[in-house]
């Protein structure tokens, strides 16, 4: 105890100063997001035993991490708001030391050996979560689908693991993992990981991860569930209330899956699940290894928001089996998922579909480096620098859209089947490893092009530069041309011709060029009259048309009821935003900060966290 007294008075030069010598064979990066030091120690393993408290909002239990250690005199962890009891080695106490709250980074552990280590440590930590673990999110039974029974589900992406388990809370860092769980009689709990079918009795389960992940891909969901197999290697888990539409909608995943395979090389992780949540889960979905957690809003009935699916599989390989180093190399996680999800699309359901979507990326990639070039410009860089900001701020149109569009130039360079050929070798050469920005260049230029096709395709402008390059490649989709001959025959005669094949994309297309050609109220009014979209059961096409109509001041037949219900209902940030912000342009902040006051609550941290800042929200301390 008294060696700890002494230290602790240390404790914060030792987090803030400490540096180790960089270790090749590891490949380790400095992680600006974690207080970690991998490359004199590092995770390779985690064993869990957990009990789930409703009641208490809290898991409580212990952490057995296993570190591969090179003369390692001190080991460092990230936490954030745990409650740590005790840490132990071989049952015995261990020194261990608090850093100083950050309220970016939470509070670093130094766990302090009696000596310097090399090899293998096993340390014990023994802790419970926050109530307030902005990873976890606790649904009373009235917020589920089902209404019968709570639910708690993670969102560990992008650091907030390490707000329900202490790790090393960095995408650079992959360990395996074990985990028993308990929770209460009578629900099921799933994780990343091999997981159960039916529920247990005595409400105890054991999951086993055998590949090495990276700590964002942690995941746990606890609730009313059941599960459906969709295929020899698919299946979906839901609340029973919504598990035969959902088995339904996703009925095709094994095709998908089949596709991939044949474009970049075997899917690595044996099984993959979809578990749909409740509508507060903040994103379409997370690509959480052998269990995609997901979004009920895309299940609309007639599978046209499947691309979804497509995207969070493409992640097995861009992401999950080769994942960027730090949060500054998103763009390597989602500019490749995306390239990723158009090839599976395209397999599946045609070039032209798979072309909807490539011009929907492109329209909404003009528009957000349009406004982030008035205000952050430097957020308009692949590259981009992310050194004491949130690692959220890179979830933007450009590591998706302008990753996407910087790969479809190379493989014009260089043809899609020298690129499918590259991409399969660089996923094989780099399974299970983490990818830095610079390195992936290294080897782009090493493996694929030589300096007269990277001048020509003016990649530093790309990777490295601010904006969109002029040099952007554009496909305008065929399927596309017949609604914008539908737009202007509104706009000229306010008439439409019945459109009922309309997927969801095409209704995207005609909503986002009806704004940008300067719709005014009588015609929106005289849409929502002939094809009911405000009344419409698809989230996609429910968003599209708020953006457009609020800002109008569109008033029909209960329009502010049916905005009030969506945003009190639905949690996915990317419908959250945008109607926020129509409220906003429509001078409507009143209306919006008394939707946003009620429906709060109800949303996950991560939503809030960008509602908060959107709209001037303080919450009561």
């Amino acid at each position: 105890m008294q060696k700890i007294v002494a230290m602790a008075a240390l404790s914060l030069l030792v987090l803030a100063c400490q540096t180790t010598p960089s270790n090749p064979a590891n490949r380790q990066v400095m992680d600006p997001h974690s207080h970690a030091r991998p490359a004199q120690a590092i995770m390779t393993h985690l064993d869990l035993a957990m009990a789930v408290d409703f009641r208490a909002k809290a898991i409580i239990g212990t952490a057995s991490i296993t570190f591969d250690c090179h003369d390692a005199d001190s080991i460092f962890l990230d936490s954030d708001g745990l409650i740590i009891h005790s840490i132990t080695v071989d049952d015995k106490p261990v020194d261990w030391l608090h850093g100083e709250a950050n309220e970016l980074l939470g509070r670093g552990i130094c766990i302090v050996p009696s000596e310097p280590v090399t090899g293998t440590y096993v340390a014990d930590i023994h802790y419970a979560s926050a109530p307030d673990a902005t990873a976890l999110q606790w649904l009373r039974p009235e917020q589920t689908n089902g209404k019968t029974q709570p639910f708690l589900f993670t969102q560990s992406q992008a650091i907030l693991a390490r707000t329900w388990i202490p790790c090393q809370d960095g995408p650079g860092v992959r360990f395996t993992y074990h985990a028993s769980v308990k929770v209460p009689s009578g629900l099921m709990a799933v994780m990343s990981a091999t997981n159960p079918t039916t529920i247990a009795e005595d409400g105890v389960y054991e999951f086993d991860m055998r590949q090495p992940i990276p700590s964002y891909l942690m995941a746990l969901a606890v609730g009313d569930l059941a599960f459906q197999s969709t295929g020899p290697r698919t299946g979906v888990y839901a609340e029973p209330a919504i598990l035969k539409k959902s088995a339904w909608e996703f009925a095709e995943t094994e095709a998908m899956i089949q596709a991939a395979e044949a474009l970049y090389g075997p899917y690595a992780w044996d099984q993959y699940d979809l578990l749909v949540l409740p509508a507060s889960f903040p994103f379409g979905g997370m690509e959480n290894p052998r269990l995609t957690f997901l979004t009920p809003t895309v299940i609309t009935g007639d599978r046209s928001l499947v691309s979804l699916i497509a995207h969070e599989l493409a992640h097995s390989w861009s992401g999950n089996l080769v994942t960027n180093a730090t949060w500054n190399d998103f763009w390597l996680n989602e500019g490749f998922t995306v390239y990723f999800e158009h090839r599976i699309m395209a397999a599946v359901y045609g070039e032209d579909y798979a072309n909807m979507l490539r011009a929907l990326s492109h329209a909404g990639l003009v528009d957000e480096v349009n406004e982030m070039m008035v205000k952050h410009p430097e957020d308009s860089k692949l590259d981009i620098a992310l050194e004491g900001r949130n690692p959220d701020d890179a979830m933007t149109a450009i590591a998706y859209d302008k990753g996407f569009h910087f790969l479809l130039l190379v493989e014009e360079a260089v043809g899609k089947e020298t690129f499918d050929a590259f991409l399969t070798t660089y996923f094989q050469d780099h399974q299970f490893k983490s990818m830095t920005t610079d390195r992936f260049i290294a080897y782009l230029k090493d493996q694929l092009l030589d300096a007269a096709t990277w001048e020509q395709i003016r990649g530093e402008e790309w990777v490295y530069g601010t904006g969109l390059p002029d040099n952007c490649p554009v496909l305008p989709p065929l399927r596309f041309e017949a609604v914008d001959l539908a737009l202007d025959g509104f706009l000229s005669e306010g008439s439409l011709m019945p459109q009922d094949q309309w997927t969801t994309h095409e209704w995207l297309r005609f909503l986002d060029q009806l704004g940008n050609k300067g719709a005014n109220l009588s015609q929106v009014t005289a849409l929502d009259g002939m094809y009911h979209l405000t009344a419409s059961s698809n989230a996609e096409i429910q968003a599209a048309w708020f953006a457009l109509a609020i800002p109008l001041q569109y008033r029909g037949d209960g329009f502010q009821t049916v905005v009030e219900q969506f945003l009190t209902s639905v949690g996915r940030r990317k419908f959250l935003t945008p109607t926020y912000k129509a409220m906003l342009e429509a001078g409507d902040q009143d209306w919006a900060m008394t939707i946003y006051q009620a429906a709060r609550p109800g949303y996950h941290a991560v939503a809030t966290q960008t509602m908060d800042d959107l709209l001037g929200f303080k919450p009561a301390s």
